[in-house]
């Protein structure tokens, strides 16, 4: 997996964030809540960046890649969901 804009530690794991000149990014998950931590699996969530901090963002569930959450990710799984998000149209504001 490509190296996170931010790596920090969240509910018994891992929270890495990826922010993309579209302006949008993900926020990649492992942790005791996430889809797929019981066997070592990262979930992933679609984020739209509001400003320019690091924790500037909102979930969004309205782009072509999911409508909701996608768990149980392998590492190749969550790098070519990354480079779909990179792809998408500038966001709208």
């Amino acid at each position: 997996m490509r190296k996170a804009m931010m790596e920090r530690p969240m509910n018994n794991g891992t929270q890495k964030l990826f922010r993309f000149k579209n302006g949008y990014g993900a926020s990649v998950v492992r942790h005791s809540f996430s889809y797929g931590t019981e066997k070592g699996l990262w979930e992933l969530a679609v984020i739209k960046y509001i400003g320019i901090g690091i924790d500037d963002f909102s979930l969004t569930y309205d782009t072509p890649i999911t409508a909701d959450v996608i768990g149980y990710l392998s590492e190749i799984a969550v790098e070519k969901l990354l480079s779909k998000i990179k792809a998408l149209p500038k966001a709208k504001k």
